[in-house]
């Protein structure tokens, strides 16, 4: 009645291609960790390295005040969709430059109040879209321009209380935080932790002439081939001219000495 009967011999036939139909489950939720609506929160739980077996959908991550110190390579899991990835308050010290691989759907990272002291250029690299970067209350005393300067999507960036020592080394910096003014956020709290004379001293006031006393001497890399080049040959041109001008002095003082030691005698009548 209505029904469309499949013969014996052929539905087992059937079965292992109908399986492969089916879409795979996402990996449960982690015990330490609660997922809803493509969400996981794992705050507060401990824990001392990221979950693996996060469901692959989720589109954010919450791991704020656990005990991660470092991340590395092959941290997170596939999580092709994640756009927000919050740690803050993990006592987390050091990034590896591939540690957010995988993760370019990025929109929005909180690494704030932790004990970061330098990052890598390439540490954000792989995050093409990430838009808000927070690196407030951490222990960055310089940074490099290339570590914000590879994110071509970022509009808010946070960088307050932090230990900046401003001399000559942190001019790349504040020359990049001057011409992204718009994306500077919490501006009057960039401040200088040191020397003393400038405790407090605000980072985006400072001016060209600031720098005055400063010398470029950064060097880039063809510089350094070239050294690396005329050294050694320089050094060799050198010691073949010497033995050169020593020979030919040898040589010349020779000739000088052999007339008198030819010179014939002459015999005197008495």
């Amino acid at each position: 009645m209505g029904c469309w009967r499949v013969p014996g011999r052929v539905l087992p036939c059937l079965l292992p291609c109908l399986l492969l139909l089916q879409p795979l489950p996402s990996p449960a939720c982690p015990t330490a960790c609660r997922c809803f609506s493509g969400q996981a929160d794992c705050s507060q739980h401990g824990l001392r390295e990221v979950p693996q077996s996060l469901p692959t959908n989720t589109s954010a991550l919450w791991l704020g005040y656990n005990f991660i110190t470092v991340l590395g390579p092959g941290s997170f899991p596939p999580l092709p969709e994640l756009l927000l990835l919050s740690l803050p308050h993990n006592h987390l010290e050091l990034i590896h430059s591939r540690a957010l691989v995988g993760l370019g759907a990025l929109r929005d990272l909180d690494l704030s109040n932790n004990q970061l002291t330098m990052l890598s250029p390439e540490t954000f690299l792989p995050l093409a879209s990430l838009v808000t970067l927070n690196l407030g209350s951490n222990w960055l005393v310089e940074l490099e321009p290339g570590v914000v300067s590879t994110l071509p999507q970022l509009r808010a960036l946070f960088m307050q209380d932090n230990p900046w020592v401003c001399s000559c080394r942190i001019r790349p910096l504040w020359r990049w935080l001057s011409h992204n003014r718009e994306k500077v956020q919490e501006k009057t709290l960039l401040l200088c932790k040191a020397p003393e004379q400038l405790n407090n001293y605000p980072i985006m006031a400072f001016r060209n002439e600031s720098f005055r006393q400063c010398q470029e001497t950064s060097l880039s890399s063809h510089h350094y081939i070239t050294f690396l080049i005329i050294g050694p040959f320089s050094f060799m041109a050198s010691i073949f001219f010497c033995s050169f001008m020593g020979s030919i002095t040898v040589i010349y003082q020779n000739l000088r000495r052999e007339p008198f030691r030819r010179r014939p005698r002459v015999c005197r009548g008495r």
